[in-house]
């Protein structure tokens, strides 16, 4: 296995995944994303791993300032909020002393033998190089989907015997050297209407209040009256120290 940054092998940027990871539908109709990510921010520090079959995982991060006065508590709103944070302090050449990890993704075939890890590892190391001496990382703890009612915090907060988290990829950080700090409770926002909802997951939406949709963090609040229906998910911040 080859992992380099998406700079030093360029002609990867449009490779899919061998055997990609498969992202429920309704997922994939998020607010747009900020501008950092149509800017090019996150190209220095984007990173691709590969096998001779093709590309297995990749990562991406972006640098931010977490200095300022309005910024000195991870956002309610995660991964969202910091990209704008990264494009703004890109915009007005802010110093940055923060990077964060936006995404790792593994190809379906090679998830759980510890590459999600090693991308993690190779991410770090990289930030370090650049004099980056914090990171930060809204993690999605996919198995939250199986207690979609419970909260976040509760969630996040159960360990095992020896100490580590529950969740597997809460695990994941911890091991790498993570500290879960607090719970973002919109890192993202899905909305739509009751048809499009029905669409996306081939659910009725004839019920007034939350539903619980396969592989969703939380659960889905339906309007009959309104024919609308909003999903905000939760996600998990993870602290690293890199000194």
């Amino acid at each position: 296995m080859k992992v380099t940054t998406l700079a030093e092998r360029p002609w990867l940027a449009e490779v899919p995944l061998v055997q990609p990871f498969k992202w429920p539908e309704f997922m994939l109709q998020g607010n747009d994303k900020p501008s950092a990510i149509a800017d090019g921010l996150h190209l220095p520090f984007s990173i691709v791993a590969t096998e001779p079959e093709g590309v297995v995982a990749r990562g991406s991060a972006v640098p931010f300032s977490a200095s300022g006065p309005d910024r000195r508590e991870l956002p309610d709103r995660g991964w969202y909020q910091v990209l704008q944070w990264a494009a703004e302090d890109a915009r007005e050449g802010t110093a940055v002393d923060t990077i964060a990890f936006i995404s790792v993704t593994v190809s379906a075939e090679r998830r759980g033998v510890g590459l999600a890890g090693r991308m993690l590892g190779t991410l770090k190391d990289l930030a370090r190089s650049q004099g980056l001496k914090t990171a930060v990382v809204p993690v999605r703890p996919e198995d939250k989907a199986q207690e979609p009612s419970v909260p976040m915090s509760e969630y996040a907060a159960r360990v095992r015997d020896d100490g580590l988290p529950s969740d597997p990829w809460l695990r994941t950080h911890v091991r790498a050297g993570g500290k879960i700090t607090g719970v973002a409770p919109a890192a993202m926002t899905i909305s739509g209407s009751l048809a499009q909802w029905r669409r996306w997951t081939g659910m009725p939406f004839t019920t007034e209040g939350p539903v619980e949709v396969p592989r969703a963090l939380a659960p889905v609040y339906c309007s009959l009256s309104q024919q609308h229906a909003v999903y905000v998910e939760p996600n998990v911040w993870v602290r690293y120290d890199l000194s």
